[in-house]
């Protein structure tokens, strides 16, 4: 450990309690994707008082806090921290205003970026920075409520459902080179993945059928849940065509399934993701998804309206850099484990948009434990505040100097050498080819 590792160690521990009080401020007051004024909010004014230059209100709630402007020539770092939440009222910490929950750790990221900047932006440590370090705050990486998404689409507000895929389409991560990514995780370690994530599609499925008394004359409606039945029970029926090795995953979910009970339901909603582990396997499931629910509309005689957009890309594996491990090793100080995951080749069933930025960008991705129970369910809950915000902090912030210390060799290295899959504009064009409604 230098002086200045140290130097950022004890800033860190020094503000121990103010970067817990964020977390648990942000943590008790979750808001859903494209909703997270007060939290962006709050983002915005710690880096303000920090002396941080700060850029609000991309992707709708987005924020960017900028340190060594000066030297964003050089090479800009950013490091990323999710604004959003996911809907489970029944949590513990469910905000009673949005019934959103923190159930999969962005807070502690959130927790995690202030705490880095509170050490990063320190004069004799900043100094010692060769690049830009961007405090990246995105918006919407959960990719839920489907059709408040589309609305915002229709009203010209975004155009992808997730917010980090709208924020390259922005060009927010345009003045960006490399970046540092966090999750949270069970157990009381910090590791480091290598394997991937699904990628998808999201759709939403209207039936429209025809009301009737539903008791005194049944047979002058037609039955849009029965249709939509149909055509979830085929679908069920695809599931032996899918390949083990491409992780198929759809669940969909009915968000309308009528208006009153004794009333022959005329529409019924259903918004589902369409998952896999690389583009032709999502197409294939895509399409029989279609099939699915088109088959059930004309079975009843429903009609049925499918619009299908663009999710995210499958992530893809990365083997650990060796200085963030370092700056793991220094952080932890032997009070916990640090590991790196045997699992390449390995797939997760689940998605993130950091796959997107992946296509486009270099990220590297750490997790630290501190959480007990299920993820993205009631049980989630945080049982070590020090190594879920304050250890992230550390890894963050030591992170960044160890990439742009002398010279900023590290940082060039890995950008000069990363492989890009598309151009930002092949990215776009790649989106909006997914995009599409069709009715029958």
């Amino acid at each position: 450990m230098d002086t200045v590792e140290k130097k950022i160690i004890d800033l860190i521990d020094s503000h121990r309690d103010e970067i817990i009080d964020f977390a648990r401020d942000i943590y008790c007051h979750a808001e859903l994707g494209y909703k997270e004024f007060e939290t962006s909010k709050k983002f915005v004014e710690f880096s303000r008082k920090l002396g941080l230059t700060v850029t609000e209100g991309l992707a709708v709630t987005g924020a960017k806090a900028y340190l060594n402007q000066d030297k964003k020539d050089e090479i800009s770092l950013a490091l990323i921290g999710e604004l959003d939440a996911l809907r489970i009222p029944n949590h513990e910490y469910a905000n009673p205003k949005t019934q959103a929950a923190h159930c999969c750790g962005h807070h502690a990221q959130l927790a995690g970026i202030v705490g880095a900047a509170i050490a990063l932006s320190t004069p004799e440590v900043a100094q010692e920075l060769d690049g830009q370090v961007v405090f990246f705050a995105v918006p919407a990486e959960e990719y839920g409520e489907i059709e408040f998404k589309n609305q915002l689409r229709e009203e010209g507000k975004i155009k992808y459902g997730g917010g980090k895929c709208e924020l390259i389409r922005i060009g927010a991560f345009d003045d960006i080179d490399l970046n540092i990514a966090h999750h949270s995780a069970n157990g009381n370690v910090v590791s480091f993945k290598q394997g991937a994530n699904n990628g998808f599609v999201s759709k939403v499925i209207k039936y429209n059928g025809k009301a009737a008394h539903a008791a005194g004359s049944p047979q002058l409606g037609i039955n849009a849940l029965n249709a939509a039945s149909i055509g979830l029970t085929a679908l069920a029926y695809h599931r032996e065509t899918f390949k083990d090795s491409d992780h198929v995953r759809i669940h969909p979910i009915v968000t309308k399934g009528g208006n009153l009970v004794n009333v022959v339901p005329d529409e019924v909603i259903i918004e589902t993701l369409v998952r896999a582990s690389n583009q032709d396997a999502i197409v294939d499931a895509a399409e029989k998804t279609d099939r699915s629910f088109f088959a059930g509309g004309a079975a009843i005689g429903a009609s049925v309206e499918i619009e299908t957009m663009p999710g995210y890309l499958p992530t893809l594996p990365q083997e650990p850099n060796a200085e963030l491990v370092a700056a793991a090793k220094i952080a932890v100080d032997s009070q916990y484990e640090v590991e790196i995951a045997d699992d390449k080749g390995s797939v997760s069933g689940g998605s993130t948009d950091v796959g997107d930025v992946q296509h486009i960008l270099p990220v590297y991705t750490f997790q630290t434990g501190g959480i007990e129970g299920n993820f993205h369910s009631a049980e989630f809950k945080v049982v070590d505040e020090e190594l879920a915000y304050i250890v992230t902090a550390k890894i963050f912030a030591l992170g960044a100097y160890r990439l742009l210390k002398d010279g900023a060799k590290e940082a060039k290295k890995i950008a000069a050498e990363y492989q890009p899959k598309f151009t930002k504009e092949e990215y776009i064009a790649f989106m909006d080819s997914m995009i599409k409604k069709e009715i029958r």
